[in-house]
């Protein structure tokens, strides 16, 4: 059962990994295109604006799951100084449920946000809703994320 959870875990891991470079390079790729449009023929694609703002905000989330991930996001060390040694393990602790809550608040939110959107959209419009889902399940994730670094280890001492 154990392996079988560790599996999980490795392909959904490769799985945040893939859709990150592929955001990226979908980006690269319809900013390049919608430039040369502009400037080779004098047009472009209409949608092409909106695909690219709804492309950074996923591209933003994931990054910055992959990046609570990997115990790379950013962090303010200030108090790591003053602080006893014996007490470090502790604030990280108390960092990462403080981390956890705001992201768990910002998912709640996030979910109502994009519920309202599919609530408001009007029918044969982009579908806004779609753009902004990433942000509850980012913010899902990442808040599970701080949680297990608040119950089960640590921040490592960076």
């Amino acid at each position: 059962m154990t392996s079988r959870i560790a599996q999980i875990g490795r392909l959904y891991r490769q799985f945040e990994t893939i859709l990150l470079v592929v955001l990226l390079l979908t980006m690269a790729v319809m900013a390049t295109v919608q430039i040369l449009l502009r400037n080779l023929f004098d047009t472009g694609l209409f949608w092409n604006e909106t695909l690219l703002r709804a492309l950074v905000l996923w591209l933003a989330v994931v990054g910055s799951m992959v990046a609570t991930r990997e115990d790379a996001h950013i962090r303010i060390d200030l108090l790591k100084r003053y602080l006893p040694a014996g007490w470090v393990p502790r604030m990280s602790r108390l960092v990462s449920l403080f981390a956890c809550l705001i992201c768990g608040a910002v998912a709640f939110y996030g979910a109502t946000f994009t519920l309202d959107e599919y609530r408001y959209s009007p029918a044969g419009v982009f579908a806004n809703w779609l753009s902004v889902s990433i942000i509850p399940v980012g913010f899902t994730v990442m808040a599970l994320r701080f949680l297990r670094q608040t119950l089960v280890a640590p921040l490592a001492n960076k």
